[in-house]
C-alpha cells in the first residue's frame, strides 16, 4: 500500500513553472519531517527542501529564490512550487518522510525541461 504518493510531473519548457505534490497517509504526514529530493539521469539523489511538522522550511542552495516548500494539513499534502524551471532541473522528484526512527519514500514523478 502506497504511503507516499507524488504527482505533477511532466514536461515543461525552460522558465516555466510546475507544482508537485505529494499525498501522504494520515500516520506518516504526522511525522517530523517531509522532504522533497530529486535524482537525476546518472547522478546521485540530491536533498532539494524540507518541512517540519510545525511548518517550518529548509532548501538546498541550488532551490533557493525558485522553489517553495508547503503544506496543506487538511489534506495531509505536501507541495514543490518550481519557478524559472532550467533545463538541469531535470530529475525524477522524490517526496520522503522521516521521524521516530522511520523512513518513508515515495515512487517519484518525472519532471523534465525541454523546449
Amino acid at each position: 500500500q502506497a504511503q507516499l504518493v507524488e504527482s505533477g510531473g511532466g514536461l515543461v519548457q525552460p522558465g516555466g513553472s510546475l507544482r508537485l505534490s505529494c499525498a501522504a497517509s494520515t500516520s506518516i504526514f504526522r511525522l517530523d519531517y517531509m522532504y522533497w529530493f530529486r535524482q537525476a539521469p546518472g547522478k546521485e539523489r540530491e536533498f532539494i527542501a524540507l518541512i517540519s511538522s510545525d511548518g517550518e522550511d529548509s532548501y538546498a542552495e541550488s532551490a533557493q529564490d525558485r522553489f517553495t516548500i508547503s503544506r496543506d494539513n487538511g489534506k495531509n499534502t505536501i507541495y514543490l512550487q518550481m519557478n524559472k524551471l532550467k533545463p538541469g532541473d531535470t530529475a525524477v522528484y522524490y517526496c520522503r518522510a522521516t521521524g521516530g526512527g522511520v523512513d518513508y519514500w515515495g515512487q517519484g514523478t518525472q519532471v523534465t525541461v525541454s523546449s
